[in-house]
This record gives C-alpha cells, structure tokens and sequence, in this order.
C-alpha cells in the first residue's frame, strides 16, 4: 500500500485559512436563508400565494431568491424583526410586573370568594363575618 499519510505539517497555514473562511461563508449563508425562511412565514403582510412563491424562488434558485428578497424587502424585514422583538420585550416585562406584584386578589374578589363560600356551606355565617371584617380591615383574608 503506497497511500500518502496526510499529517497536520502537510496541511499550509493559508490553506486552513482558507478552509475556515469557506466554512465561515457556509454558516453565515445557511444563517441568512433561515432568517429568510423564517420571515416570509412571520409576515402578516403577505398571503398564503405570496408565502409559496416566495419559498418556491428561494428553494428553486437559493442565491439568486435570497438576494431578490433582500433588495425586494430587506428594509421591511428589519421592522417587522424589531416589532416582533418589541412585542417580546413587552409580554415578558409585564409577565415580571405580575409576578412582581405578588398577584394579591383584591377586596372585592376576596369578599366574592367568601360569599360563594358562605352559600356553599364551606364555612359559617360567624367565619364569614370574622373574614369579611379581616378583609375589609386591610390584612389578608385566608380566603
């Protein structure tokens, strides 16, 4: 067996270079048609014959759909990108705002509560005199 053993010395220092900046180019690519794909989903804006031709041209010819898209609706993809993660941004701050408030029940609910309770015949008419003046005082009703 004549192979040739290819050992790390034989590999040039360029040509590694070379080999990373292709692998790097082929990341980014692949980074760029998903966020394409992606995009042409998330628009409310197009219907659902816009929605195919548009994947059908970026599937059929992926260099030439990609860059039509972008030269087509490059500026509009970046808005719809920052509204979606605005949008994000205000779910998630009102999500910490009610989980930071404690979700306390108002007076009004817990006094409904108590109510039910009372009519339910979960408790007496002497622990829901006891609760209702507990809740009416300000302190927390056990409800």
């Amino acid at each position: 067996m004549s192979s040739q053993m290819n050992l790390a010395y034989d590999y040039p220092l360029l040509s590694a270079f070379w080999t990373v900046l292709w692998i790097g180019l082929w990341v980014m690519w692949f980074f760029l048609l998903f966020r394409i794909v992606l995009d042409v989903f998330r628009d409310d804006d197009l219907g659902g014959w816009g929605k195919a031709g548009w994947l059908t041209f970026i599937i059929v010819l992926p260099f030439l759909g990609v860059l039509v898209y972008l030269i087509a609706r490059g500026k509009a993809m970046g808005r719809r990108e920052v509204a979606y993660a605005q949008a994000r941004q205000k779910e998630f701050d009102a999500y910490v705002r009610e989980a930071a408030s404690g979700a306390r029940p108002s007076s009004a609910d817990e006094l409904a509560k108590l109510s039910a309770m009372r009519e339910h015949g979960d408790i007496t008419e002497e622990e829901f005199v006891r609760a209702k003046e507990l809740v009416l005082s300000g302190g927390r009703g056990g409800v």
